[in-house]
């Protein structure tokens, strides 16, 4: 006599976090944005490794899909904050530093530089180098001098004594560079890539944030609405903190909640021509003063004043400083 296997009476338990990649995978009629709430939820359980790989492939690339909405970055942005244990460290800029440059050099990092030796204090942070051809703030932190730090304790001391500290996402967050190193399996960037230039893990007075995205510049300043930060974002040259001197640029603001715009003026008549190839030494050369070039002196001028207008001067006063800082820094690296 044949023996058939009983029926399953009892449906196995669902794991907690498929209700997230449910809401955001349910079909086109189905599917739907997630709350600040529940995004906050979600990245919890992401940081707190109660996710399966699968889930979280698929939670990833399902938002990368529709593009996250403010309100979850923002929630996000709070689950990433409520477990970060970075000391209380004043600093003037949040500069998050991610995408690398392929077309021109990083002249931000002279920018920065310059703000540093005139007391602006600067955290920067980045994401490794993730992808070829790309040169990353990483790969030229020792060649200008500034400080590559591997813990807060080491941020604090390259603060007091240069006003200005880099770390690397690795070692504050580490769960966030796993899923940006997820790039390689997955075939595409994940939206942790965004949500890194959001952080400000410091609570500096200001953060400045390159998206390079079209039309999501705006997703970016309501989310650090949302969260009551003072930012400005806009859309850097290659995806950095970088303005671009041949282009408008449009300044996203966002203090105390309410959003504000600024645009300005390209700042030259024509178009430069790309340079061939990307050599580091031009950086040093620029800082040192042994040669002189339009492109990157305005670049790195004007990238120095949106981080004065970020910190409060009108645009005009803040392009004055930004000359007399540059014509006043100190050339030895």
């Amino acid at each position: 006599m044949t023996e058939f296997a009983a029926l399953v009476t009892e449906t196995p338990a669902e794991h907690p976090f498929a209700q997230f990649v449910r809401i955001l995978g349910k079909g086109k009629r189905g599917a739907r944005n997630m709350t600040r709430e529940e995004a906050r939820e979600a990245m919890g359980m992401v940081l707190d490794e109660k996710v399966e790989d699968t889930q979280l492939g698929a939670f990833l690339m399902l938002l990368r899909h529709k593009e996250e909405s403010p309100e979850e970055l923002a929630g996000f942005t709070e689950a990433v904050r409520e477990r970060l244990t970075a000391p209380p460290l004043a600093v003037d800029i949040d500069w998050p530093t991610y995408a690398g440059k392929k077309r021109h050099l990083p002249w931000y990092l002279l920018a920065a530089k310059c703000l540093a030796q005139n007391g602006v204090r600067i955290l920067m942070h980045g994401g490794g180098a993730h992808t070829a051809g790309r040169l990353y703030s990483e790969q030229l932190l020792e060649l200008l001098g500034i400080a590559l730090c591997r813990n807060w304790q080491a941020v604090g001391d390259a603060l007091e004594q240069h006003n200005i500290a880099f770390i690397p996402l690795g070692d504050w967050a580490p769960q966030l560079q796993r899923m940006i190193d997820l790039r390689n399996t997955l075939g595409l960037r994940s939206p942790i890539h965004s949500l890194a230039r959001i952080l400000n893990p410091l609570d500096a007075r200001c953060g400045l944030q390159s998206i390079f995205h079209p039309g999501y510049q705006s997703v970016h300043r309501d989310a650090s609405g949302l969260l009551g930060d003072h930012a400005i974002v806009i859309k850097g040259d290659g995806g950095e903190v970088e303005i671009n001197p041949d282009t408008i640029s449009h300044l996203y603001g966002t203090t105390d909640g309410q959003p504000w715009d600024e645009e300005w003026p390209a700042l030259s008549e024509r178009r430069h021509v790309k340079p061939t190839s990307l050599d580091p030494q031009q950086l040093v050369a620029i800082w040192k003063g042994e040669i002189e070039d339009s492109y990157p002196q305005l670049a790195l001028i004007a990238t120095i004043a949106l981080a004065l207008r970020g910190l409060g001067m009108p645009r005009t006063e803040a392009f004055e400083r930004a000359e007399e800082y540059w014509a006043n820094r100190d050339k030895s690296i």
